[in-house]
């Protein structure tokens, strides 16, 4: 199991947006580019502006970035996009064995270590912008920006 692609796809939208940023960002432009179709991009879209990350209008094709890119964590759309609740990055299973020793423990042990490594994803993430993810395409394909 992994984190719900809604991140990644909610990173893809807006680096493409910035890419596309002299013409229309329409769902149907970014669901090319994400290979998948435009009512999920909408949807993800939707979120993205709920956080304040983008703006769309009703009735007006494409989406333009919202802040400046420097000020758009991947935190921020991680958080944006709901891929975990507060705190729930890791599942635990609910109902071990108290007769077993391992069973009566595992939660109490595990559950510090797992809200550790969540909290260092997190960090990481706040850590690295929107900005920093062109940058990097922009290196990548040598393109002149």
């Amino acid at each position: 199991m992994s984190i719900s692609s809604r991140f990644a796809v909610g990173v893809h939208i807006l680096t493409l947006i910035e890419f596309n940023k002299d013409g229309v960002s329409s769902s149907e432009y970014l669901a090319e580019s994400v290979n998948t179709n435009p009512a999920l991009i909408r949807k993800i879209t939707g979120m993205l502006k709920k956080a304040g990350l983008v703006e769309v209008h009703p009735g007006i094709a494409g989406a333009r970035v919202a802040r400046k890119l420097s000020e758009i964590t991947l935190l921020d759309v991680y958080k944006a996009v709901d891929v975990v609740q507060e705190n729930e990055l890791f599942s635990v299973h609910g109902n071990p064995n108290p007769k077993c020793p391992v069973g009566r423990n595992i939660q109490d042990t595990i559950i510090p270590v797992l809200s550790t490594a969540q909290l260092a994803l997190e960090k990481v993430l706040g850590n690295v912008t929107i900005e920093d993810i062109v940058k990097g395409i922009v290196e990548k394909e040598n393109i002149s920006s």
